[in-house]
């Protein structure tokens, strides 16, 4: 028997640096460790982990490097499928104020910041791509969310899923990747995570592995 091809699946991973009220973005350890702390714990399950990205914590003024970053998986297709299906984007955001984890089914087309981001923008009730309509339209992702918070929940994990990413910057980045997903032909899943101070440091890593995991296994 010949030996088994890698993982058909690629699964890109975003996190935030700091913004105001959030010195420390727990997001931002979780994505930077996140491959070492696969290879320290032998995993290697149903997925290929591609890249690992700290986007700023900011709207318009982050909007190119945020698609530069979306385009590079294309250009770097590690699948074994010539077309993008297999290419899935996860992107992670903090909720200061939550308790449990959040998987989010989807964005709206409104950006309205309660402060200004890391680089000064503070919109009120502003359409994030104008083109696509009013303030009103909401984008939704192709991953099955009840399925994957379900299997999460079952390892465990304190986990619910939400239908709104609030309107912050999480929001705005999730509209833009799921309106890229859409022209691409790929998959993109927002998860929200408390802060350190509410769900521990290593139980945060085993979810995002867990989740990565669970996401695999849907699509497979």
């Amino acid at each position: 028997m010949g030996s088994e091809g890698p993982p058909a699946i690629t699964i890109h991973v975003t996190g935030f640096r700091k913004f105001h009220g959030v010195a420390e973005n727990p997001t931002e350890t979780i994505v930077s460790n996140l491959q070492d702390y696969m290879k320290k714990k032998g995993i290697s399950k149903g997925f290929i982990l591609g890249s690992c990205t700290i986007l700023d914590t900011a709207g318009q003024g982050a909007v190119t490097a945020l698609y530069e970053t979306l385009r590079s998986s294309l250009n770097n297709n590690t699948t074994s499928d010539p077309s993008n299906s297999r290419i899935i984007w996860v992107h992670f955001g903090v909720n200061s104020g939550a308790t449990k984890f959040a998987i989010e089914k989807q964005a709206v087309n409104e950006a309205t910041f309660r402060c200004p981001d890391e680089m000064g923008w503070k919109p009120q009730k502003v359409a994030i791509v104008p083109i696509d309509g009013p303030i009103s339209q909401i984008k939704q992702t192709s991953l099955p969310v009840e399925d994957i918070t379900k299997s999460l929940a079952k390892m465990g994990f304190e986990v619910m899923c939400s239908d709104d990413a609030g309107r912050f910057v999480c929001n705005y980045v999730y509209y833009h990747s799921l309106r890229f997903a859409e022209q691409n032909g790929l998959k993109s899943l927002f998860a929200h995570v408390p802060l350190f101070l509410t769900i521990d440091e290593e139980t945060q890593m085993q979810f995002a592995v867990s989740l990565l995991e669970a996401i695999a296994s849907t699509v497979c």
